[in-house]
């Protein structure tokens, strides 16, 4: 089969279309012939092998797993001993973990992390779903358990995961502020959102205004300012990179790491949190779908052989929401 393959880590350039094998599924497993996959920061984080300590995982001098890809929707083709909630020629979408895989033709995943594609959304829509989607229904319904009539500030309004965040805030029940650049303003009231706040502003939150929610999923404002927004028992989600609040840490997860230890001590909750794709927050976000309630949002589409143009461009920073790859 076809498959973008990766042999040592690097920029986009190492990324190959070639064949190889095709996988097979073994227990617990389902096999799936893609027919869209998405692209994801996570993908080029583990495609330059970044940060370093994870390779400890993912591999130390290569990549263990050669395909990219997480994101995935298409047809069943096999499912391994004890898979019962789907079969053979059902259309499913879902992601494979650390795994990897989704930019081929084939793609074998844990059956706990597929679902049933809804039937309002293509292939390439459904594709666009399981991380960006589970992250905002974890990050809003799991760990900030949001309520009817809360008020929530979503930062990073714009992106992947944000444009999931701000529908699933508004499906939930609370008013829904939406931090993105001048130029995304419409995109994100489309979606729903109650006000919109210019992400160049010095201060991101209105002046007087607390939030009993904040989702941080750029980490581009110091842990202080955040927990300032906070109304006094509020909750802060952190899911992004960011700065140590004193200057003295810096890296992709400095934010994650102090409001983690700051957030032992103080009254307001902070949560770092890592998303966890499964079958249950998929059908979650199935329903969300099939009730017009989520609807994701694509910038770009590319061909399978595009996919180093496509981390490219997710790279650079500029797409809006969800790039995808369609597969033959």
């Amino acid at each position: 089969m076809k498959a973008i393959v990766q042999h040592e880590y690097g920029s986009p350039d190492t990324l190959r279309l070639e064949d190889v094998d095709r996988p097979d599924a073994g227990p617990g497993q389902v096999l799936v012939r893609v027919c869209a996959a998405s692209v994801n920061a996570a993908d080029w984080h583990i495609m330059r092998g970044d940060p370093k300590v994870a390779r400890l995982q993912l591999g130390v001098r290569r990549p263990k797993a050669l395909v990219r890809g997480r994101d995935f929707a298409g047809e069943v083709a096999e499912v391994g001993a004890g898979v019962t909630h789907v079969g053979p020629g059902d259309e499913v979408f879902g992601e494979t973990g650390m795994a990897d895989g989704a930019f081929a033709e084939y793609v074998r995943a844990p059956a706990g992390q597929v679902a049933s594609k809804p039937a309002e959304l293509t292939f390439e829509q459904a594709a666009a779903v399981p991380l960006a989607g589970c992250t905002a229904l974890q990050a809003l319904r799991d760990v900030a358990r949001v309520q009817p009539g809360q008020r929530l500030l979503v930062n990073g309004a714009s992106g992947g995961v944000g444009t999931f965040a701000v529908q699933i805030g508004k499906a939930l029940g609370a008013h829904v502020t939406a931090v993105c650049s001048t130029r995304n303003a419409e995109l994100v009231r489309s979606l729903g959102a109650d006000d919109v706040v210019d992400s160049t502003a010095e201060d991101v939150v209105p002046a007087r205004q607390r939030f009993d929610v904040i989702l941080d999923l750029v980490g581009n404002r110091r842990l202080r300012e955040l927990r300032r927004a906070l109304t006094e028992r509020g909750t802060l989600v952190l899911s992004g990179g960011g700065v140590f609040d004193g200057g003295s840490l810096v890296g992709p997860m400095a934010l994650m790491i102090s409001g983690g230890l700051v957030g032992r001590i103080v009254r307001q909750r902070i949560r770092p949190f890592s998303a966890t794709p499964t079958t249950e927050r998929l059908t979650a976000l199935a329903r969300l779908a099939e009730s017009g309630q989520v609807r994701p949002v694509i910038d770009r589409t590319y061909a399978l052989a595009d996919v180093p143009a496509a981390v490219r461009y997710l790279e650079s920073e500029h797409a809006r929401a969800k790039v995808v790859v369609t597969v033959p």
